[in-house]
């Protein structure tokens, strides 16, 4: 009697998702161990490939359509390791070790990071105008975390300083954890638009940067710091436009940036009239 063949079992993809998660967060916990051990290279290099595998997880997930309530879950307690836990450590056992409050302040700038994710998971049901897709409230958790090791960078690069005074980490964290829990909009990077013209262009960037990370990876993390930075006030007035000219909200990004400029060019005109309009005859 011929026994039927059983079929090995088979391991579906779908698992690859939460399984990039879990390497993310083995890969956070690592970078911790390496910033005990005096190693800060190997820890922000470890800690920079949790937070890739935090952007691609996601997204692989919705491509195999592998979406689920547990991985839903792990994803939120892998930010929560990689991006509030990690950074903490990294920052205290290679900045603040012998700071008295240092303690308090990546407790602090752990903390809030938590409440970011969470009031994030909260608002993820609540029915909001679609230009508020576009924009986090208050600094997403990987930009947080680059945030807090921006003064580890600086030292790596340019040796002690200013930056490494206990005084100024401090103020730093502090900065940076206020950042995280605050309503301040900033934009989300996957939703600026390019045009085709653009794209390649786009592409000599991308190689520049890749590049740049190789040879000077201190250098690029600093710069990626000061340009979300700086990106902030630019979020806070568009939002507001936004927020106040809802005619605009289907138009596209370039036409809403005419409306925007076509409003402000009409400011003046309108408060000159309007100061006319308010003086005396024969004044």
């Amino acid at each position: 009697m011929i026994k039927p063949r059983v079929k090995a079992p088979v391991i579906s993809l779908r698992i690859l998702p939460s399984a990039m998660t879990v390497t993310a967060i083995c890969l956070g916990l690592s970078a911790v161990k390496f910033a005990l051990d005096g190693r800060p290279t190997e820890s922000m290099a470890f800690l920079a490939v949790a937070a890739i595998l935090d952007a691609l997880d996601g997204r692989m997930a919705r491509i195999l359509k592998a979406t689920s309530r547990m991985g839903e879950e792990i994803d939120s307690l892998a930010d929560a390791v990689n991006f509030g836990v990690a950074p903490a450590f990294i920052v205290y056992a290679t900045l603040l070790s012998s700071s008295r409050i240092g303690w308090i302040v990546v407790l602090l700038y752990a903390v809030c990071i938590v409440l970011r994710l969470a009031r994030f998971n909260a608002m993820l049901d609540v029915v909001k105008p679609d230009y508020e897709n576009k924009y986090f409230v208050g600094m997403p958790a990987p930009a947080g975390a680059i945030g807090a090791i921006g003064p580890l960078a600086a030292k790596m690069q340019f040796g002690d300083g200013w930056w490494t005074s206990e005084i100024a980490v401090v103020i730093w964290i502090v900065g940076v954890s206020l950042l995280a829990v605050s309503s301040l909009p900033m934009r989300k990077i996957h939703t600026f638009a390019v045009s085709p013209n653009m794209v390649p262009l786009l592409l000599v960037a991308v190689a520049i940067l890749v590049a740049a990370s190789i040879l000077f990876p201190y250098l690029v993390i600093l710069a990626i710091i000061i340009g979300y930075v700086i990106h902030i006030p630019f979020a806070i007035r568009t939002r507001r436009f936004l927020a106040a000219h809802p005619e605009v909200w289907d138009d596209k990004p370039r036409q809403q940036r005419q409306a925007r400029r076509a409003i402000r060019r009409a400011q003046p005109h309108r408060r000159s009239v309007m100061r006319l309009g308010l003086r005396r005859p024969g004044s």
